[in-house]
């Protein structure tokens, strides 16, 4: 029993401390306000917010849940690119935060080469997915 109780507050304390990460991250990097100045959309504000929210526990949710969805492979597609984009948002907006890419570019001596070099990562991060999806996932 005792062993039950100490389980469920790792496990509280665990999923705490993801999540207070993850809210630092997206209030450290800035990614609702900066989605709003660059889609010129600033009365929708609350509703970027929203959707994270209902994002966040619609995936605890479903992480947590035993449950088996049986849905068309085209919804699945849509889900898997609304995934796609919302990390690609991440990444972008954690590179434009930081700077990496011109900073590392800059370093190396390859800045003319930058475009070129994001394009490589995207290309790697694409094919990464689809053999991921085409040989693991079926």
């Amino acid at each position: 029993m005792t062993h039950r109780i100490l389980e469920t507050f790792i496990g509280l304390a665990g999923g705490l401390a993801v999540g207070a990460g993850f809210v630092a991250f997206l209030t450290v990097l800035g990614i609702i306000p900066r989605l709003v100045q660059l889609s010129k959309s600033s009365k929708a504000t609350k509703l970027y917010e929203f959707s994270v929210v209902i994002g966040v526990l619609s995936g605890t949710f479903l992480s947590f849940d035993d449950m088996t969805i049986s849905i068309p492979v085209i919804f699945l597609a849509i889900w898997g690119a609304f995934h796609g984009v919302f990390i690609g948002m991440l990444a972008a907006a954690l590179t434009e935060v930081l700077n990496v890419f011109p900073i590392l570019t800059r370093r190396i001596g390859m800045e003319q080469s930058l475009l070129w070099f994001l394009m490589a990562i995207v290309l790697g991060k694409i094919s990464g997915s689809l053999f991921q999806w085409i040989i693991f996932v079926k």
